[in-house]
C-alpha cells in the first residue's frame, strides 16, 4: 500500500495567496455559507440571546437547566459564526464546468465502472472541496480517498482507492 505523501496531490489551488488551506467550493457552496453565517449573526444571535436574558430571570443559575442550555447554545453559535467567518476568508470557488476534461479536476462529474464487483456497478460522482462533499448526493471531497484517486486522472484510466473497507478499483467511463 503506498503511503499518505505518495498518493496525495498537492494542487496549488486548495490554499490561499498566504499559503493557509483554501475553503473548496462551488458557486452554491459559497452562497449556502453566506447565508447561514448572515441567519447565524442576525437572527440566531439575537434568539439565543433572548432566551439567555429570560433564563437569567428566573433567579438562582446555579440549578438553572434553561440558563446552561442557553449558554451552551450562545456558545455552539458563536464558535460556527468564527468557523463559517475563516471558511468564507480562505473561500475559493471552483468552477463546475470545464473546457478541458482531459482529466479529473474539482467540479468535474466523474463516471466509474467499480472494478471490485461482480456485476461492474457503475457510480456517479462530482469531486467537490470536502465543505459541500455529500456522498448521498453524489458529492465526494477531493480529500477522500476516492476522490484524491481521482485527481488528474483520464478517461479511460484505472484506479485504486484506498478506502476503510478495503481497495475499492475503479475505470474513469466519462468525465462531464
Amino acid at each position: 500500500m503506498p503511503k499518505k505523501d505518495e498518493t496525495k496531490i498537492v494542487h496549488e489551488e486548495f490554499f490561499t495567496e498566504d499559503g493557509k488551506k483554501a475553503t473548496l467550493v462551488t458557486k452554491e457552496g459559497y452562497d449556502k455559507l453566506v447565508e447561514e453565517l448572515e441567519y447565524l449573526k442576525t437572527t440566531k444571535r439575537k434568539e439565543v440571546a433572548a432566551r439567555l436574558k429570560e433564563a437569567i430571570s428566573y433567579g438562582d443559575l446555579s440549578e438553572n437547566s434553561e440558563y446552561e442550555e442557553s449558554k451552551n447554545e450562545q456558545a455552539f453559535v458563536e464558535g460556527r459564526i468564527m468557523e463559517l467567518e475563516e471558511k468564507v476568508k480562505t473561500v475559493k470557488i471552483i468552477s463546475e464546468k470545464h473546457g478541458d476534461l482531459k482529466s479529473v479536476q474539482l467540479g468535474t462529474t466523474v463516471h466509474l465502472k467499480n472494478l471490485s464487483t461482480t456485476n461492474h456497478d457503475v457510480e456517479v460522482y462530482t469531486i467537490v472541496g470536502s465543505t459541500e462533499a455529500d456522498p448521498f448526493e453524489g458529492k465526494i471531497s477531493n480529500e477522500s480517498p476516492v476522490g484524491t484517486a481521482l485527481l488528474d486522472k483520464k478517461k479511460g484510466d484505472k484506479v485504486k482507492a484506498h478506502v476503510p473497507a478495503g481497495v475499492i478499483e475503479y475505470e474513469i467511463t466519462k468525465l462531464d
